[in-house]
C-alpha cells in the first residue's frame, strides 16, 4: 500500500504510453506541436517493468491508459494484454478520441481492456473540426460503434469551454443520457504552461451548466448523495438510463478522495496534475536501479504527494501542456 503523508491510499495509475496525438485540440496544444524523440520516451520493457513495481510492492489496482492519444502508441494491445494479466492489476481502461477505434476496439478488449472514456466536445461535425482542427466526427462515430460491439464500457469526456460548447453542445451531449445507459462527464478546463490565461478564461462552472442543461432538459437528481464516481460528481435526468457526471478540479477540487498518480510517457512519476514536482524514474532505471531502489524511489515521491492544486494562489503549472501528462 502506498501512503500519502495525508494518509491518502494512491492506488490508481494513470500512464501517459506518447506525448503524440494524431489531433490538435485549441485548448490542448498549438496546431505545430513538436514531441519528444521516441528515444526519451519509456519503451515496452521499461514500461512493464514499473508496472509490476507498481502492482505487487506498492498495492497499485487500476490503470487508465492516456497520451497525448494512446492509440497511436505501437504495440497497444500488447501492452494492455500484458497490464491486464499482472498479478494484482484489477481494472485497465483508456481515455481515447476514438479515431482509431474502429479497427482497435476489439482486439484491446481481447487483450483485456474493460473501459474507454472517448473524448468528445460536440456532436456537431463543424464545430468538432474547429475544436479538434484535424479531427472526423464519422472516424469518431465509428470507434464509438466498434467499442460497443467488442463490449468495452464507455464513458464520454467533454472539456467545456465558454463561449464555444458551453450550450447548445452540452445540452445535446446531455440527451445521450436519456436514451442510452452512458455517462456523459463535463470537465472543467483546467490551466497548462503558455495557454494557461486562454484556459482560465474559458472555465464554466459545474454550477452554471447544470443551470443550462436543467432549464433545456428538466430536472437534474442528484446520484448516490454526491459521493463521487472517481472524479465526477453524477446527476441523473428524470428517466434517463444514463448519468452526466461533472468533474469540477478548478472550482469544486476533490483532493481528500484523490488516489491518483500519474507517470508521463518520459518517465517521471507525476504526483498532482496541477502542480510541476515530479519524481525521474526513468534515469535511474536505465543506470541500473535495482527494483528496490526504484520502490523507495516511488514510495518517497508518493509520501510527499501535495494535497491539491495551487490555482487560488495563482501557481500555474508551467512545464508541460496537457497533452504531455495525459489527464
Amino acid at each position: 500500500m502506498a501512503l500519502d503523508k495525508f494518509g491518502r491510499n494512491i492506488n490508481y495509475l494513470r500512464i501517459s504510453l506518447t506525448d503524440k496525438c494524431n489531433l490538435r485540440c485549441v485548448y490542448c496544444m498549438p496546431e505545430e506541436m513538436t514531441f519528444r524523440p521516441s528515444a526519451q520516451l519509456m519503451q515496452d520493457d521499461e514500461l512493464f517493468r514499473l508496472v509490476d513495481l507498481f502492482a505487487s510492492r506498492l498495492g497499485f489496482r487500476k490503470i487508465r491508459l492516456t497520451g497525448g492519444e494512446p492509440t497511436i502508441r505501437p504495440n497497444l494491445a500488447e501492452i494492455v494484454r500484458y497490464m491486464a494479466n499482472t498479478p494484482g492489476i484489477e481494472t485497465v481502461a483508456m481515455t481515447t478520441n476514438a479515431i482509431l477505434l474502429q479497427t482497435l476496439a476489439r482486439p484491446l478488449a481481447e487483450a483485456g481492456l474493460q473501459r474507454v472514456n472517448i473524448s468528445i466536445d460536440t456532436l456537431d461535425p463543424y464545430k468538432f473540426k474547429k475544436i479538434t482542427r484535424w479531427g472526423s466526427m464519422d472516424e469518431v462515430n465509428a470507434g464509438i460503434q466498434a467499442s460497443i460491439e467488442a463490449g468495452l464500457g464507455i464513458k464520454f469526456n467533454c472539456v467545456v469551454v465558454r463561449n464555444f460548447n458551453d450550450t447548445e453542445d452540452v445540452v445535446e451531449l446531455a440527451k445521450l443520457t436519456l436514451q442510452y445507459p452512458y455517462q456523459v462527464r463535463y470537465i472543467e478546463m483546467m490551466p497548462f504552461g503558455d495557454v494557461a490565461d486562454f484556459q482560465q478564461a474559458g472555465v464554466v462552472s459545474e454550477e452554471e451548466l447544470r443551470g443550462t442543461i436543467s432549464a433545456a432538459l428538466g430536472n437534474l437528481s442528484l446520484v448516490d448523495d454526491g459521493v463521487l464516481d472517481g472524479e465526477a460528481r453524477l446527476y441523473k435526468l428524470d428517466g434517463a438510463p444514463g448519468t452526466l457526471g461533472f468533474i469540477s478540479s478548478v472550482t469544486a477540487p476533490f483532493c481528500a478522495s484523490c488516489n491518483r498518480a500519474r507517470l508521463t510517457a518520459d518517465g517521471r512519476l507525476r504526483l498532482c496534475l496541477l502542480r510541476d514536482k515530479e519524481v525521474d524514474l526513468l534515469t535511474p532505471l536505465r543506470a541500473g536501479a535495482t527494483d528496490d531502489d526504484l520502490e523507495q524511489i516511488i514510495a518517497d515521491g508518493i509520501y510527499h504527494k501535495p494535497w491539491g492544486h495551487g490555482l487560488d494562489d495563482n501557481i500555474i503549472p508551467l512545464t508541460r501542456v496537457m497533452s504531455e501528462i495525459g489527464g
